[in-house]
């Protein structure tokens, strides 16, 4: 698919336009949970969206604290390695489960959709090439952590950079998916998308 610059995630400041999330004004978020067609799925899309969200927000914290030697490097290590771990690792595979299984069921049950989830899928792969470059950062950072002088700031700095990147890429991603995917399966129900 062809995708409008502006429609590009680096690019993307705003929610997708109406004809793409064409059930958003008729089921608006607040309502999404009290809806008799929310079920197990929808709540835990979410639930798994609010854990990136959170994570991502505890991480970018660390960072940032790290880099105003608020925290000792081997406290931050302690607390910023595994829950960088969890969340790469979480978000690659959740990446993975919605483009291979669920994508395509929403795609086959409303042609509408075709191309918000094929916006989406485009969204994956810069978030992907955008978490690799994070990772790679990553490493440089923890390797530089008790390093002398300007090397563990500039390896801080160079991660805080792309990470911050991640973070905002993501968190703009994980809005406009739940305003494709939660009204879809208000629309049309948990059991006629999922066959459950």
């Amino acid at each position: 698919m062809k995708i409008a610059p502006e429609l590009w995630l680096p690019n993307r400041t705003d929610k997708l336009p109406a004809d793409i999330a064409y059930l958003r004004e008729k089921y608006p978020r607040e309502t999404w949970d009290e809806h008799r067609n929310f079920g197990e799925t929808a709540a835990f899309w979410l639930q798994m969206h609010d854990m990136f969200r959170e994570l991502g927000g505890m991480l970018k914290s660390a960072t940032h604290q790290f880099r105003e030697d608020a925290i000792a490097p081997d406290d931050f290590h302690r607390f910023f390695t595994p829950r960088l771990r969890y969340f790469l690792q979480h978000l690659e595979g959740h990446h993975q489960v919605e483009d291979y299984n669920y994508f395509p069921l929403f795609r086959s049950h409303d042609k509408r959709l075709i191309v918000g989830f094929d916006l989406l899928e485009e969204d994956h792969e810069v978030i992907h090439e955008q978490l690799a470059a994070s990772a790679e950062t990553a490493r440089a950072m923890l390797a530089a952590l008790h390093e002398e002088g300007d090397a563990r700031r500039f390896a801080a700095d160079a991660y805080a950079d792309k990470s911050d990147k991640l973070l905002d890429w993501l968190l703009r991603h994980l809005d406009d998916e739940e305003d494709l995917v939660i009204p879809s399966i208000l629309e049309h129900t948990e059991g006629a998308l999922f066959g459950r």
